[in-house]
């Protein structure tokens, strides 16, 4: 499958309203479900250009995004740069390439990045193991699509996730107290000629 040039696409990235919309909507989502503290560290996976890394900055002590385009990163230092944010750090990885997480969380975030993750289900276990004892995972993506989100479905290994199953894997990690909880909406246009409402949801777990 080819893989989708997010490096080619980081400098436009944000001039996308509704993209930056249903990003809001998303960390707006996170930020009424979830327990912030200001003690709390938490890493964001899949950080892209820091839409939801620096909605939750304000209300952590610290957020470390990740992400596998270079070009997705070099757009969040500038911002990181121009805000001079002290609390704010950034980290290229790349698990095609085997690299792991690393460091100790009491949160781990994800928006919209699982769907790009052809094993996703090892990355859970990752999850799971960079996490503090009684820390929370919280991912948000796409009910089942069809395949007809994206434009283009390079890089795209799963089109959309049935809720139930992504349940079994949060569990299959060693997750528990499993909630889900609708996030986000998006219309799209589909076919040339229709529109179509994508839901977006989240599901949260706890480390024991």
């Amino acid at each position: 499958m080819k893989k989708r040039d997010f490096d080619r696409e980081a400098s436009n990235w944000d001039q996308v309203p509704e993209r930056v919309q249903v990003a809001s909507d998303i960390a707006h989502s996170m930020i009424r479900t979830l327990i912030l503290r200001s003690d709390m560290d938490v890493l964001d996976f899949g950080c892209g250009t820091g839409l939801i890394s620096l909605a939750l900055q304000p209300f952590v002590h610290s957020v470390t995004g990740v992400d596998s385009s270079q070009g997705m990163l070099d757009v969040f230092r500038r911002k990181i740069s121009d805000n001079a944010l002290k609390n704010v750090e950034t980290s290229y990885l790349d698990l095609d390439k085997g690299d792991n997480l690393t460091g100790r969380y009491h949160l781990v975030v994800s928006s919209m990045t699982l769907h790009h993750i052809k094993g996703f289900r090892p990355l859970l276990k990752q999850f799971y193991q960079v996490l503090h004892t009684s820390g929370t995972l919280c991912v948000a993506d796409l009910d089942m699509d069809d395949g007809q989100f994206h434009a283009s479905n390079d890089g795209v290994f799963h089109f959309g996730f049935d809720r139930e199953d992504l349940r079994l894997g949060f569990q299959e990690a060693g997750f528990r107290d499993i909630r889900v909880f609708d996030a986000a909406c998006i219309e799209k246009l589909v076919d040339g000629s229709n529109n179509r409402i994508f839901t977006i949801f989240l599901m949260i777990g706890q480390k024991e």
